[in-house]
């Protein structure tokens, strides 16, 4: 790799490079667009890739049908908008019922990932329940890869409390294997948190392939606000790219207070002028 004086900003105009090159094509999570795609799939799909966005993250996903539409159409919608599916969002429930299914579907519109998106609070009371996750996690993650789909899971806050003296996001990555399941790190939960992202990609190098964009404001509610609107520093963490094993990002804004496609747009801007 070119030393870190080049950076990521230099290797984002370099053909077939690694990691770090791939940061500038920017992807979104459709759950900021959620009632959006309830409404109408296809013409939001339109403004979505009108926005400039070339990738998607799903979380419509239900019974072989995403949003609504079998495989093949959905995936004709996606290539008719020049968008492709790299990953999507499910619960523990759909990685032990109909795990192969989904792997099927996904494979029929070229998605990558399959992501645990969230943990109900029953199911992580105790260490005893942490490790029956990592069981899950690690069959499903079996399963996924046998099907040619890679697992990975996405973070809230709740993953850095101590239970027992273990933090749930460290007890996964220290017992799931990483061929088996990467990490979704999601920056705004990170952050809420209170914990460093770097401090993780210094410790599980090349585990975070996948990230969620989101900002939070300048608020004591610390709220979800639009990307560079808030108070993260994303420009320092985007240094880190290549450490954390950085493929693809996701801008995400949870509750937004304006339109949620012009929020998407307001991120979308903001990063595309981001220099790092």
């Amino acid at each position: 790799m070119r030393n870190a004086a080049l950076g990521a900003t230099a290797l984002a105009f370099l053909p077939n490079v690694s990691e770090a090159a791939r940061v500038k094509k920017q992807g979104v999570q459709l759950y900021s667009v959620r009632d959006d795609m309830s409404k109408d799939p296809v013409a939001t799909i339109q403004k979505v890739a009108k926005i400039g966005y070339k990738e998607v993250e799903l979380a419509g996903y239900k019974e072989g049908m995403f949003y609504g539409k079998s495989p093949a159409d959905f995936k004709k919608l996606l290539d008719n908008n020049g968008l492709k599916a790299i990953s999507g969002h499910t619960l523990t429930k759909g990685l032990s019922e109909g795990l192969e299914k989904m792997v099927e579907s996904c494979n029929t519109i070229g998605q990558k990932y399959i992501v645990c998106a969230f943990t109900f609070p029953e199911e992580r009371k105790n260490l005893e329940d942490f490790k029956k996750l990592a069981e899950l996690l690690t069959k499903a993650g079996e399963t996924c890869k046998k099907g040619g789909i890679h697992l990975a899971y996405h973070n809230h806050d709740f993953e850095f409390e101590k239970v027992e003296g273990q933090m749930l996001f460290d007890y996964l990555l220290d017992n799931v294997p990483a061929d088996l399941m990467s990490m979704e790190i999601d920056l705004f939960w990170v952050a809420k948190a209170g914990v460093s992202p770097t401090s993780y990609f210094d410790k599980y190098p090349k585990r975070f392939p996948l990230w969620h964009v989101k900002d939070m404001d300048n608020t004591e509610k610390k709220e979800f606000t639009e990307v560079g609107n808030g108070t993260i520093d994303f420009k320092s963490i985007f240094q880190n790219a290549e450490k954390a094993g950085l493929k693809h990002f996701f801008v995400e804004q949870d509750v937004c207070k304006r339109p949620p496609l012009e929020s998407i747009q307001i991120s979308f801007d903001y990063l595309k002028k981001m220099k790092y």
